[in-house]
């Protein structure tokens, strides 16, 4: 049962099995930078991060309130960034997977960067 508590960040993201074709569910943080939405995989490559990768399209789901989206994978040159915004907004939820920091410089996320997936958040068209 969605009954949408929580905080304005926390969502359910729905994607499409890649073999299975049913749809799973995880919990995720919306991160917010300069007027863009991002969705980061702090655990890795996790299944989540592969069904998206094999088909781009997801949901994101709050209370019965569901948003049709298109993930666009970031590549490594621009996740820093991201990275560090969104582990110094959700370090208590997320520091765990990360080995360095909150409050690291930007740098120090450069050589971890193809380790998270980062996702830009479009609009379905």
């Amino acid at each position: 049962m969605k009954i949408g508590l929580g905080l304005s960040h926390n969502y359910l993201l729905e994607v499409r099995g890649r073999k299975s074709g049913r749809i799973y569910s995880t919990p995720v943080n919306v991160l917010e930078v300069n007027g863009n939405r991002y969705l980061v995989a702090p655990r890795g490559y996790t299944e989540w991060v592969k069904n998206v990768l094999a088909g781009s399209e997801a949901s994101l789901a709050k209370g019965s309130h569901r948003e049709q989206l298109h993930l666009q994978a970031l590549p490594d040159g621009e996740k820093p960034a991201i990275l560090k915004a969104y582990l110094d907004n959700f370090k208590t939820t997320v520091q765990r997977y990360f080995p360095i920091p909150a409050g690291s410089p930007v740098e120090s996320f450069q050589l971890l960067a193809e380790r998270y997936p980062v996702f830009l958040i479009n609009p379905k068209p």
